[in-house]
C-alpha cells in the first residue's frame, strides 16, 4: 500500500514514521509513504499557498492552483487513488473506515490549513473528507499521522500477531477487554483468578463481559440497537464468572 501526503509543513513528519509498526511495515515493503511539500507546486516567486476569502471573513483559504497541480501530478499514473481531505467537516474516522482504507492500493492525504481549502478542490478532486474528532486542530498533519498509523496496523503482515488487530478496541464494535501480565500479584493487587484457570471458554466469556461493561461505562454510544441483545446475553452471566 502507498500513502502520499500533501502538506505545507513536511518537516513535521520527519521521524514520526521511523518507529515501531510503521517502520517495520515500510522495511518489509508492505507500505510506502511519500511526503509532498505543497509549496513545490506553486508558480509565484513567494510560493503562496493561501489567499483572502471571497465575500470577506476571518482567516485565509488555501488556493486551488497548487492543490490541483499537486493532486494531478501525484495521481496521474494512478487514477484509482483515493484522495482524502483531513478536515473538521469530514466523516468521523473510525475503525471500520480504517479497514476500508486498508483495502486501497493508494491513498492521498491532504493536510488542510488556515480556514480550509478552496471548495473547488473538494468538489472536483477529493474522494472523501475525514475528521479524527469533533474538535479543531491547527492543521491536518496530526490527523494524517493518525490515519496512517491506524490503517498500517490492518495491513496483512504488519503486526507480529495477526489476531492483534482483530481484537483491538472498536474492531467488534466494543472497547477492548482488560489486559494483565506477570506478576500474578503486585502490591497486593491480584490478577483475576479466571485468567489463571486455563479454562479458555470461561476466559473468553469473561473478556466479552468485561468489554461490554467497559463500553457501557465509557462509550455507551457504541452500544447500538443491534448490540442490545448481545449485551444482555453477556451481562446476564456476570454472576457466574469470577472477577
Amino acid at each position: 500500500m502507498r500513502f502520499d501526503v500533501i502538506t505545507i509543513f513536511p518537516e513535521i513528519f520527519r521521524g514520526v514514521f521511523e518507529f515501531g509498526i510503521i517502520r517495520r511495515a515500510v522495511e518489509a515493503q508492505l507500505l510506502a509513504i511519500h511526503i509532498h511539500d505543497l509549496r513545490d507546486y506553486t508558480a509565484d516567486r513567494h510560493h503562496m499557498v493561501d489567499d483572502r476569502p471571497f465575500g470577506g471573513g476571518a482567516g485565509m483559504v488555501m488556493k486551488p492552483e497548487p492543490l490541483f497541480r499537486a493532486i494531478e501530478a501525484i495521481t496521474h499514473d494512478a487514477p484509482q487513488t483515493r484522495v482524502v481531505l483531513l478536515s473538521p467537516q469530514g466523516r468521523l474516522f473510525n475503525q471500520p473506515l480504517a479497514a476500508e482504507l486498508a483495502q486501497d492500493e493508494r491513498v492521498l492525504l491532504i493536510c488542510g490549513r488556515y480556514e480550509g481549502i478552496d471548495e473547488r478542490v473538494v468538489e472536483n478532486l477529493v474522494s472523501d473528507e475525514l475528521s479524527i474528532g469533533d474538535y479543531v486542530l491547527s492543521g491536518g498533519e496530526i490527523p494524517a499521522m493518525v490515519v496512517v498509523d491506524a490503517v498500517t496496523r490492518l495491513l496483512p503482515g504488519a503486526l507480529g500477531c495477526e489476531d492483534s488487530a482483530a481484537q483491538d478496541s472498536f474492531s467488534s464494535g466494543l472497547l477492548d477487554y482488560p489486559h494483565y501480565t506477570r506478576p500474578a500479584e503486585y502490591r497486593g493487587l491480584p490478577v483475576p483468578e479466571i485468567l489463571l484457570s486455563g479454562h479458555h471458554a470461561a476466559i473468553e466469556k469473561w473478556r466479552q463481559q468485561k468489554a461490554m461493561e467497559k463500553t457501557l461505562r465509557c462509550r455507551p454510544d457504541l452500544v447500538e440497537a443491534q448490540h442490545n441483545q448481545k449485551a444482555e446475553e453477556i451481562l446476564k452471566d456476570k454472576k457466574d464468572l469470577k472477577r
